[in-house]
């Protein structure tokens, strides 16, 4: 399997040696300068682990992992420079899973990342959802049309696995950010519109006349389970 990881990280001698290590790693990574850009990557791209500098330009490694954690339980490595336990307690108040401190091995860091996605996308525990020419494997978060890879983001992938594992059954906006996102999700209910949208221009033939994911005018959404 092919892990894709966000590297959050202002300093660019500390991410030039980070992405070294990861690419001798064999994993594919996207570094991210400040916080605003990781943002924006993670709601772009599809990412299996983010390792996430606290102290950045912009806005802090904290307000990163709480914008992540309304819509993704990701793991999540936190890097920094300070020491106090105070830090670190936020952070896993947050969500944080891990902490490094700089200095920090390389060896190590990569030890750590491994022992992550090991034990969360096993490739010997993957569990994959099919419907028709879909297939959505969860550990992996990867869908595939017509045995084809189709690129997602973390938020359209959950927004898949709630409507996979309730095919057939009519969904409201509601149900599908308790699902989906949790009851901590501070987004509009109108962003599952947006979700939707993407998510169909990806799987149907023809959008705007969608055959596998249907809405259901003043009730919600319904994906597969009927034929009309």
């Amino acid at each position: 399997m092919k892990y894709n990881i966000l590297l959050v990280e202002d300093q660019e001698q500390i991410s030039n040696v980070v992405a070294k290590y990861l690419m001798n790693e064999g994993y594919d990574y996207i570094i991210a300068k400040d916080g605003f850009e990781a943002l924006d990557f993670f709601n772009r791209n599809k990412f299996h682990l983010v390792l996430l500098d606290i102290m950045m330009p912009g806005i802090s490694g904290f307000e990163v992992l709480k914008e992540i954690r309304k819509i993704s339980d990701i793991p999540v490595i936190m890097v920094t420079a300070k020491e106090e336990e105070v830090d670190r307690l936020k952070g896993f108040e947050i969500g944080a899973d891990d902490y490094v401190v700089k200095p920090f091995s390389p060896r190590e860091l990569m030890k750590r990342i491994k022992v992550f996605l090991k034990r969360i996308y096993h490739d010997s525990d993957e569990i994959i959802y099919k419907y028709k020419n879909l297939d959505l494997y969860a550990n992996s978060m990867k869908l595939f049309k017509d045995e084809q890879e189709i690129p997602i983001t973390t938020a359209e992938y959950r927004l898949l696995e709630t409507l996979f594992k309730n095919k057939g059954q009519i969904l409201t906006r509601e149900q599908l950010i308790t699902l989906s996102y949790g009851d901590d999700y501070e987004g509009y209910d109108r962003n599952i519109d947006s979700y939707i949208k993407r998510i169909r221009q990806k799987i149907e033939g023809d959008p705007k006349n969608p055959k596998l994911l249907k809405t259901k005018y003043g009730a919600g959404y319904i994906f597969g389970g009927e034929e009309q």
